[in-house]
Protein backbone atom coordinates (compact mmCIF):
# COMPACT_ATOMS: atom_id res chain seq x y z
CA UNK A 1 0.00 0.00 0.00
CA UNK A 2 1.44 3.48 -1.06
CA UNK A 3 2.30 5.54 1.70
CA UNK A 4 2.30 8.73 -0.80
CA UNK A 5 0.37 11.60 0.66
CA UNK A 6 0.22 15.50 -1.03
CA UNK A 7 -0.02 18.33 0.68
CA UNK A 8 -1.28 21.19 -1.66
CA UNK A 9 0.56 24.08 -2.29
CA UNK A 10 -0.56 27.65 -1.75
CA UNK A 11 0.45 28.95 -5.26
CA UNK A 12 -1.05 27.44 -8.55
CA UNK A 13 0.77 27.51 -11.51
CA UNK A 14 -1.14 27.49 -14.90
CA UNK A 15 1.38 24.54 -16.01
CA UNK A 16 0.46 22.55 -12.86
CA UNK A 17 0.95 18.87 -13.43
CA UNK A 18 0.84 15.98 -10.55
CA UNK A 19 3.64 13.09 -10.23
CA UNK A 20 3.11 10.42 -12.41
CA UNK A 21 0.35 8.17 -11.77
CA UNK A 22 -1.40 10.64 -8.99
CA UNK A 23 -4.69 11.95 -10.30
CA UNK A 24 -6.87 14.97 -8.59
CA UNK A 25 -10.18 14.63 -7.33
CA UNK A 26 -13.01 16.88 -6.49
CA UNK A 27 -16.31 16.40 -4.18
CA UNK A 28 -19.28 18.40 -3.19
CA UNK A 29 -19.84 17.56 0.29
CA UNK A 30 -22.75 17.92 2.38
CA UNK A 31 -22.61 18.57 6.44
CA UNK A 32 -24.63 18.88 9.68
CA UNK A 33 -21.76 20.93 11.40
CA UNK A 34 -23.17 20.48 15.19
CA UNK A 35 -21.22 18.08 16.17
CA UNK A 36 -17.50 19.42 14.73
CA UNK A 37 -14.80 22.16 15.40
CA UNK A 38 -15.49 23.07 12.43
CA UNK A 39 -14.24 21.65 9.05
CA UNK A 40 -10.52 22.06 9.63
CA UNK A 41 -8.76 19.38 11.49
CA UNK A 42 -7.59 20.01 14.89
CA UNK A 43 -6.21 17.84 17.90
CA UNK A 44 -8.66 18.52 20.70
CA UNK A 45 -11.85 18.15 18.85
CA UNK A 46 -13.37 15.91 15.84
CA UNK A 47 -13.60 17.65 12.58
CA UNK A 48 -15.13 17.56 9.11
CA UNK A 49 -11.77 17.15 7.83
CA UNK A 50 -10.27 14.78 9.55
CA UNK A 51 -13.77 12.29 9.08
CA UNK A 52 -13.48 12.96 5.26
CA UNK A 53 -9.93 11.87 5.09
CA UNK A 54 -10.41 8.60 7.01
CA UNK A 55 -13.38 7.95 4.63
CA UNK A 56 -11.82 8.80 1.56
CA UNK A 57 -8.56 7.20 2.54
CA UNK A 58 -10.20 3.98 3.25
CA UNK A 59 -11.77 4.16 -0.61
CA UNK A 60 -8.29 4.84 -1.90
CA UNK A 61 -6.41 2.32 0.22
CA UNK A 62 -3.95 5.21 0.83
CA UNK A 63 -3.93 7.78 3.02
CA UNK A 64 -4.46 11.32 1.52
CA UNK A 65 -5.34 14.91 2.54
CA UNK A 66 -7.58 17.31 1.04
CA UNK A 67 -8.19 20.91 0.80
CA UNK A 68 -11.66 23.21 0.89
CA UNK A 69 -13.05 25.96 -0.61
CA UNK A 70 -13.96 27.30 2.60
CA UNK A 71 -12.71 26.42 6.75
CA UNK A 72 -16.49 26.73 7.95
CA UNK A 73 -16.59 27.43 11.73
CA UNK A 74 -17.19 25.23 14.73
CA UNK A 75 -21.45 24.23 14.59
CA UNK A 76 -21.51 25.56 10.77
CA UNK A 77 -23.36 22.97 7.79
CA UNK A 78 -22.54 23.10 4.66
CA UNK A 79 -24.83 21.90 1.71
CA UNK A 80 -22.22 22.93 -1.12
CA UNK A 81 -18.73 22.30 0.38
CA UNK A 82 -16.04 21.86 -2.10
CA UNK A 83 -12.74 19.96 -1.54
CA UNK A 84 -9.83 18.30 -3.69
CA UNK A 85 -7.34 15.56 -2.82
CA UNK A 86 -4.53 13.49 -5.02
CA UNK A 87 -4.52 9.78 -5.02
CA UNK A 88 -3.17 7.02 -7.08
CA UNK A 89 -5.99 5.67 -7.28
CA UNK A 90 -7.96 4.64 -10.12
CA UNK A 91 -11.86 5.48 -8.92
CA UNK A 92 -15.22 6.67 -10.57
CA UNK A 93 -17.02 9.14 -8.86
CA UNK A 94 -19.56 6.95 -7.84
CA UNK A 95 -17.04 5.15 -6.08
CA UNK A 96 -15.89 7.75 -4.11
CA UNK A 97 -19.62 8.80 -3.15
CA UNK A 98 -20.60 5.27 -2.46
CA UNK A 99 -17.77 4.17 -0.62
CA UNK A 100 -16.71 7.13 1.54
CA UNK A 101 -20.50 7.53 2.09
CA UNK A 102 -19.96 3.96 3.82
CA UNK A 103 -17.50 4.75 6.35
CA UNK A 104 -18.90 8.53 7.05
CA UNK A 105 -21.33 9.19 10.02
CA UNK A 106 -24.83 10.40 8.61
CA UNK A 107 -24.07 14.31 9.02
CA UNK A 108 -21.64 13.77 6.47
CA UNK A 109 -22.44 13.10 2.92
CA UNK A 110 -20.76 13.38 -0.54
CA UNK A 111 -23.04 14.44 -3.25
CA UNK A 112 -21.19 14.23 -5.98
CA UNK A 113 -17.29 13.51 -7.14
CA UNK A 114 -15.34 13.24 -10.17
CA UNK A 115 -11.35 13.42 -11.56
CA UNK A 116 -10.70 17.27 -12.60
CA UNK A 117 -7.87 18.77 -14.24
CA UNK A 118 -4.51 19.13 -11.98
CA UNK A 119 -4.85 22.65 -12.02
CA UNK A 120 -7.86 22.76 -9.70
CA UNK A 121 -7.54 23.47 -6.52
CA UNK A 122 -10.57 23.98 -4.19
CA UNK A 123 -9.87 27.15 -2.18
CA UNK A 124 -7.86 29.33 -4.85
CA UNK A 125 -9.96 28.53 -8.06
CA UNK A 126 -13.17 29.23 -6.37
CA UNK A 127 -14.22 33.05 -7.93
CA UNK A 128 -17.72 33.22 -5.65
CA UNK A 129 -19.52 31.48 -2.47
CA UNK A 130 -22.56 32.20 -1.33
CA UNK A 131 -23.74 31.78 2.42
CA UNK A 132 -27.29 31.70 3.88
CA UNK A 133 -28.20 32.41 7.87
CA UNK A 134 -31.45 31.14 8.96
CA UNK A 135 -33.55 32.38 11.48
CA UNK A 136 -36.69 31.47 13.28
CA UNK A 137 -38.00 34.47 14.92
CA UNK A 138 -40.67 33.52 16.91
CA UNK A 139 -42.23 33.46 21.21
CA UNK A 140 -41.48 29.70 21.67
CA UNK A 141 -38.36 27.93 20.40
CA UNK A 142 -38.72 25.12 17.80
CA UNK A 143 -38.48 21.79 18.86
CA UNK A 144 -37.38 20.46 15.42
CA UNK A 145 -34.22 21.90 13.74
CA UNK A 146 -33.05 23.90 16.52
CA UNK A 147 -29.63 22.64 15.63
CA UNK A 148 -30.40 23.70 11.53
CA UNK A 149 -31.74 27.46 12.79
CA UNK A 150 -31.03 30.32 14.95
CA UNK A 151 -33.85 31.42 17.25
CA UNK A 152 -34.95 35.13 18.29
CA UNK A 153 -38.31 35.68 20.61
CA UNK A 154 -39.07 39.09 19.14
CA UNK A 155 -40.34 39.58 15.50
CA UNK A 156 -37.68 41.08 12.77
CA UNK A 157 -38.68 44.02 10.56
CA UNK A 158 -37.37 41.87 6.90
CA UNK A 159 -38.10 45.48 4.79
CA UNK A 160 -35.62 47.47 7.15
CA UNK A 161 -32.81 44.36 7.16
CA UNK A 162 -33.22 44.71 3.49
CA UNK A 163 -32.58 48.19 2.65
CA UNK A 164 -29.51 47.93 5.36
CA UNK A 165 -28.41 44.61 2.86
CA UNK A 166 -27.53 47.64 0.38
CA UNK A 167 -25.01 49.32 2.34
CA UNK A 168 -22.65 45.85 2.41
CA UNK A 169 -22.53 45.73 -1.90
CA UNK A 170 -19.39 46.55 -3.70
CA UNK A 171 -15.63 46.01 -2.61
CA UNK A 172 -14.99 47.64 0.58
CA UNK A 173 -13.12 47.05 3.87
CA UNK A 174 -15.18 44.93 6.38
CA UNK A 175 -13.05 45.54 9.26
CA UNK A 176 -16.26 46.52 10.88
CA UNK A 177 -17.24 42.64 10.47
CA UNK A 178 -13.86 40.78 10.85
CA UNK A 179 -13.05 38.07 13.42
CA UNK A 180 -10.07 39.27 15.61
CA UNK A 181 -8.15 36.26 14.82
CA UNK A 182 -8.63 36.22 11.37
CA UNK A 183 -5.13 35.81 9.10
CA UNK A 184 -6.29 37.30 6.15
CA UNK A 185 -3.73 40.10 4.49
CA UNK A 186 -6.66 42.35 3.74
CA UNK A 187 -9.67 43.35 4.77
CA UNK A 188 -11.93 44.26 1.38
CA UNK A 189 -14.04 41.82 -0.24
CA UNK A 190 -16.00 42.15 -2.89
CA UNK A 191 -19.83 41.47 -1.74
CA UNK A 192 -22.02 40.77 -5.49
CA UNK A 193 -25.47 40.24 -3.95
CA UNK A 194 -26.81 40.73 -0.37
CA UNK A 195 -30.49 40.02 0.09
CA UNK A 196 -32.94 39.32 2.98
CA UNK A 197 -35.81 36.72 2.18
CA UNK A 198 -38.92 35.85 4.47
CA UNK A 199 -39.51 31.72 3.44
CA UNK A 200 -42.34 30.75 5.18
CA UNK A 201 -41.99 31.35 8.98
CA UNK A 202 -38.16 31.31 8.48
CA UNK A 203 -36.12 34.66 7.73
CA UNK A 204 -33.46 34.07 5.54
CA UNK A 205 -29.87 36.35 4.65
CA UNK A 206 -28.33 35.14 1.29
CA UNK A 207 -25.02 36.68 0.87
CA UNK A 208 -22.25 36.45 -2.27
CA UNK A 209 -18.75 37.28 -2.33
CA UNK A 210 -14.97 36.80 -3.99
CA UNK A 211 -13.97 35.40 -0.24
CA UNK A 212 -15.27 36.09 3.41
CA UNK A 213 -12.97 37.53 6.18
CA UNK A 214 -13.38 35.48 9.78
CA UNK A 215 -16.78 34.95 11.15
CA UNK A 216 -17.93 38.03 8.76
CA UNK A 217 -21.19 36.69 7.45
CA UNK A 218 -22.45 36.27 11.10
CA UNK A 219 -21.05 39.68 12.15
CA UNK A 220 -23.31 41.05 9.03
CA UNK A 221 -26.52 38.95 10.41
CA UNK A 222 -25.56 40.13 13.91
CA UNK A 223 -25.65 43.78 13.10
CA UNK A 224 -28.28 43.57 10.22
CA UNK A 225 -30.81 41.66 13.29
CA UNK A 226 -30.13 45.29 15.36
CA UNK A 227 -31.46 46.69 12.62
CA UNK A 228 -34.49 44.46 12.09
CA UNK A 229 -35.03 44.47 15.95
CA UNK A 230 -35.25 48.51 14.83
CA UNK A 231 -32.86 49.36 17.96
CA UNK A 232 -30.44 50.71 14.72
CA UNK A 233 -31.47 52.68 11.32
CA UNK A 234 -30.56 50.68 8.16
CA UNK A 235 -27.58 53.91 7.63
CA UNK A 236 -26.28 52.41 10.92
CA UNK A 237 -24.54 49.45 8.34
CA UNK A 238 -22.74 52.22 6.12
CA UNK A 239 -21.36 54.26 9.64
CA UNK A 240 -19.84 50.84 10.87
CA UNK A 241 -18.62 50.50 7.36
CA UNK A 242 -16.84 53.81 7.06
CA UNK A 243 -15.49 53.54 10.91
CA UNK A 244 -13.64 50.28 10.17
CA UNK A 245 -14.19 49.44 13.92
CA UNK A 246 -15.11 45.80 15.37
CA UNK A 247 -16.31 46.95 18.51
CA UNK A 248 -19.04 49.05 17.09
CA UNK A 249 -20.29 46.54 15.32
CA UNK A 250 -23.21 44.11 16.97
CA UNK A 251 -22.35 40.52 18.35
CA UNK A 252 -21.59 37.74 16.45
CA UNK A 253 -24.98 35.81 15.59
CA UNK A 254 -24.92 31.79 16.46
CA UNK A 255 -22.96 29.56 14.65
CA UNK A 256 -26.02 27.12 13.92
CA UNK A 257 -27.87 29.18 11.62
CA UNK A 258 -25.43 29.79 9.10
CA UNK A 259 -24.52 27.03 5.77
CA UNK A 260 -22.23 27.10 3.08
CA UNK A 261 -24.35 26.77 -0.09
CA UNK A 262 -22.72 27.24 -3.19
CA UNK A 263 -19.18 27.90 -4.62
CA UNK A 264 -18.53 28.74 -8.14
CA UNK A 265 -15.82 28.07 -10.42
CA UNK A 266 -14.78 28.75 -14.24
CA UNK A 267 -16.88 26.11 -16.28
CA UNK A 268 -13.99 24.53 -17.64
CA UNK A 269 -13.49 23.67 -14.46
CA UNK A 270 -16.01 21.25 -14.77
CA UNK A 271 -17.55 21.47 -10.90
CA UNK A 272 -21.37 20.85 -11.28
CA UNK A 273 -23.79 24.13 -9.63
CA UNK A 274 -26.57 21.89 -7.42
CA UNK A 275 -29.06 23.77 -5.78
CA UNK A 276 -28.01 25.67 -2.79
CA UNK A 277 -30.18 24.21 -0.11
CA UNK A 278 -30.24 23.25 2.32
CA UNK A 279 -32.64 20.73 1.80
CA UNK A 280 -35.65 22.66 3.70
CA UNK A 281 -35.04 25.66 1.32
CA UNK A 282 -35.43 26.18 -2.60
CA UNK A 283 -32.37 26.54 -4.38
CA UNK A 284 -33.58 30.23 -5.89
CA UNK A 285 -35.35 32.39 -3.02
CA UNK A 286 -38.24 35.15 -3.74
CA UNK A 287 -38.55 37.84 -2.19
CA UNK A 288 -42.69 37.18 -2.55
CA UNK A 289 -41.97 33.72 -0.51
Amino acid sequence: MSKWVYTPNCKIPEDQSLPDGIKRYAAVVQYDGSAFCGFQKQKHSPSVQAELERALSYVANSPLVLSCAGRTDSAVHASHQVVHFDSEADRTGRNWIKGANSQLPDSISLVWADQVAAVFHARFSATARTYRYVIAASEARPGIFSQAVTWVKYPLNAAAMQLACTHLLGEQDFSAFRGAGCQSLSPFRNVTSANIYQHGQLLVFEVTANAFVLHMVRNMIGSLMEVGFGRQEPGWIKKLLAEGDRCKSAATAAPNGLYLVDVRYPDKLGIPNLPRGPLFLPDQLSHNS
